[in-house]
């Protein structure tokens, strides 16, 4: 059976396709959003391609925790540690989900309202 083809971020992840990368390391990538909904809008998405979080798995835990750490670290870095930063992760269609890649939102920059769309 042959592999799917790859999702856009995946093509990113692998340098196929260009983006605004902030941070990478050899789990994650972190990079600026094309169509930004605040002033500050990263994603940030694990190399391995989980399609969203309702699919993880048990052994994706250190993943997650990792990706969890590094959203925060990258946050502070684009200077939204003070202010504070909104992190968001859509799981499916009604979520806004538009891409099958498990990946975190990174929202900042002006102030946020509760509850969200």
């Amino acid at each position: 059976m042959d592999k799917m083809e790859k999702t856009l971020f995946e093509k990113i992840c692998d340098k196929e396709i260009p983006a605004d990368i902030v941070y990478e390391d050899d789990q994650i990538v972190a990079f600026r959003d094309i169509a930004p909904k605040a002033p500050t809008h990263v994603l940030v998405i694990p190399r391995k391609a989980i399609p969203r979080v309702n699919e993880a798995q048990p052994e994706d835990q250190a993943l997650l925790g990792h990706l969890m750490l590094k959203a925060a670290e990258v946050a502070r870095s684009l200077g939204l540690g003070e202010g504070g930063f909104r992190l968001v992760l859509n799981n499916g269609a009604d979520a806004g989900e538009t891409v099958p890649h498990l990946h975190c939102h990174i929202l900042g920059g002006r102030k946020m309202a509760w509850p969200p769309g």
